[in-house]
């Protein structure tokens, strides 16, 4: 078994380098730090390269034991992204998926211009809880494989494939499906319990603090919106985000 000791080592620089999406994209590779997201990664078969991890949890990474590098304390607070050191920190490949490997998909995400990592993390969480079957991310939306992303959805990213596209070319690619976008202040809104989520759907989200663009809204075959008490401002994303994808569920279990 390989041990490093020294956070100048090479390799450690290397996976430091990593807490940076430029880096993330040249190399095709992303991290991983915990032990749930590790295991769950580990169980859906993402390509797992490395893990890190220090002599106090090597028997619960046995999984894993032809993979792992072992580290001190110092190496493992430097290649971690968060104020304590997890049990482990893996360099895993990122998943090369495009839209036509996801054409078949009748329940289906897009999330547009969401910047915050929380927000998306626990979107693709709620995703994989309630049959969303593929998540879209359009616009300037936080890549997905930013560690506090991957943290956040603990290993919801695993279990729903994910993809990066244009607005346009998902438009196209589902022309037969329902758009339905998240909307405030539109006349003709439709409560989101009343949809027919049976039939092919695309629920559409957009920034916390903006909304879906226009363009979004334009194409949309559907609005919907959630209705709150009138002394309430708005519901955070990822919490009205998670609320239509568990109606969704609800609906298509009836039938």
């Amino acid at each position: 078994m390989i041990e490093i000791t020294s956070v100048q080592n090479e390799r450690v620089k290397e996976t430091v380098k990593l807490q940076q999406k430029k880096y993330r994209n040249e190399t095709g590779l992303f991290l991983i730090e915990g032990y749930k997201p590790v295991y769950e990664a580990f169980v859906e078969k993402v390509d797992i390269c490395t893990v890190f991890t220090t002599a106090k949890y090597l028997e619960k990474f046995e999984f894993v034991k032809d993979k792992i590098i072992l580290v001190t304390d110092a190496v493992m607070e430097k290649i971690s992204t968060t104020d304590s050191a997890p049990e482990a920190v893996a360099v895993a490949k990122q998943q090369n998926i495009q839209l036509e490997d996801i054409k078949s998909k009748t329940r289906i995400a897009m999330i547009e211009n969401t910047k915050d990592a929380g927000n998306l993390g626990t979107l693709l969480r709620s995703a994989a809880a309630f049959g969303i079957e593929a998540v879209i991310l359009c616009g300037d939306t936080i890549d997905r494989y930013n560690p506090k992303v991957v943290r956040s959805t603990v290993g919801g990213l695993f279990k729903v494939p994910v993809v990066k596209a244009d607005f346009a070319a998902v438009k196209d690619t589902f022309k037969n499906h329902n758009f339905i976008a998240a909307v405030v202040n539109y006349k003709d809104i439709v409560e989101p319990q009343t949809i027919d989520y049976s039939k092919p759907f695309v629920i559409m989200l957009g920034s916390e603090a903006d909304g879906l663009t226009q363009e979004a809204v334009s194409l949309s075959d559907t609005k919907t919106t959630i209705s709150m008490a009138k002394n309430t401002e708005s519901l955070n994303l990822s919490v009205a985000g998670s609320i239509l994808f568990y109606l969704s569920s609800c609906s298509v279990n009836k039938v």
